[in-house]
């Protein structure tokens, strides 16, 4: 996430550089300097404001599963915590998900895949 994207997400979720510090648990500072581009974001801050958005209201639409949209064929699913979870619209929000056939390791790897793929698109 760079410093544009940090602006636009802070939009959507109504915050100020205050409230998001609060919600970040950091300082305005901190925002401030994600703002600027003089920090990088911190992948925990990345991944929750991910999370926050996507619970923001889609217009009453049933959340795509991932294992369904991605026809993950019985093997891979039960290697899968979003599987094991039945977290299957959040699977880019889990760590240690089955992507494409791919364990996903770490949040940055994971994003990677997960920022091309419809289930996180239509998420956030």
């Amino acid at each position: 996430m760079d410093s544009k994207e940090f602006k636009l997400f802070r939009s959507r979720l109504q915050k100020t550089q205050k409230q998001m510090a609060i919600l970040l648990g950091t300082s305005t500072k901190a925002i401030h300097s994600y703002e600027q581009g003089w920090r990088s974001i911190p992948p925990h801050a990345e991944r929750q404001i991910f999370f926050l958005v996507s619970r923001l209201n889609h217009n009453g639409k049933k959340p795509k599963m991932c294992w369904t949209t991605l026809k993950c064929p019985a093997k891979i699913k039960e290697q899968c915590p979003a599987w094991e979870f039945r977290l299957g619209q959040l699977c880019w929000f889990i760590n240690g998900t089955v992507c494409r056939g791919q364990p996903q390791n770490t949040w940055r790897e994971k994003m990677k895949t997960c920022r091309s793929c419809e289930i996180f698109i239509s998420q956030v």
